[in-house]
């Protein structure tokens, strides 16, 4: 199953795409309020979109799925390629940084330059979004974890996140953390380590790889971070990202004003900003 959040006639709301058209679940509160009730929603909400029904999918406006996480979490160095292009040695232990709520942003909304800064740079992402969640989560155990999926572009202001040994202040920027278009449940899309990833700037591919190719699979992830903190629904994680940054290139490539970022992910979708300056 597709959900998404959406807003409709000056109300935000959640709802089932099907096809190009979306059913509104009925559903109170916000998505994180549906993934806590999954296990009671699950079988009504599957019947509404067998029903069918709803509105067009361009009459209303898509929403981040989880507009507010309680945690968002991201990985660095986690495909060989981009530790390679990075110039950094493979990690022996996973490397961790948050992303703030704030940075969370609609799938095709605009993506802010702020003010002063000249060094922007994009990073497609396959995001796991937490279902049950738990502590102390074993990797054999963790696909249980995950409610589903979505598209993520973890935009990254490089001379902020290299003017300190901690990389979240240059990865927090307001917008900079696109995540959807909609949420691909787990029991839908399958194993999430096979799926093809690709970024384009101006229609230009940059990135183009597999996630096949994670150097921490999706339930190592889930293991190593529920180790000490408990992993709750609607908490969202980033990743990874695979070579092919602007920042890696000779000579470098960040994004510029006008430059139009899409990120795709097989079997989730596509999301799709256009990078803007700050007023």
């Amino acid at each position: 199953m597709k959900l998404a959040t959406y807003t409709a006639d000056g109300q935000t709301r959640t709802g089932i795409v099907a096809g190009d058209r979306i059913i509104d679940t009925g559903v109170a509160g916000t998505m994180i309020d549906l993934i806590r009730n999954w296990d009671a929603l699950k079988s009504v909400l599957e019947a509404k979109a067998v029903a069918g029904g709803g509105v067009p999918l361009s009459a209303v406006k898509l929403e981040a799925p989880i507009q507010r996480p309680g945690k968002i979490f991201a990985i660095g160095l986690n495909y060989a390629d981009h530790v390679a292009e990075s110039n950094m040695a493979a990690p022996e232990r996973q490397v961790w940084f948050t992303k703030a709520q704030t940075s969370v942003n609609a799938p095709y909304d605009p993506i802010t330059i702020a003010t002063g800064t000249t060094a922007n740079d994009y990073e497609v992402e396959l995001v796991a979004v937490i279902g049950a969640g738990g502590k102390h989560i074993a990797a054999a155990d963790a696909a249980a974890a995950v409610f589903g999926y979505c598209v993520g572009n973890d935009v990254t202001e490089r001379m902020w996140q290299h003017g300190s040994p901690q990389w979240s202040l240059g990865k927090s920027f307001d917008t900079h953390a696109p995540m959807g278009p909609w949420i691909v449940t787990a029991d839908e899309l399958g194993d999430p380590h096979k799926l093809g990833i690709r970024c384009f700037v101006n229609g230009e591919k940059r990135q183009d790889s597999n996630t096949s190719h994670l150097v921490f699979n999706v339930w190592q992830q889930i293991e190593h971070l529920s180790t000490g903190m408990t992993l709750e629904p609607g908490d969202v994680l980033f990743t990874g990202t695979p070579s092919g940054v602007g920042a890696a290139m000779d000579p470098r490539r960040f994004l510029q004003a006008g430059d139009v970022v899409r990120c795709e992910i097989d079997g989730l979708g596509h999301i799709e900003g256009s990078m803007v300056a700050e007023h």
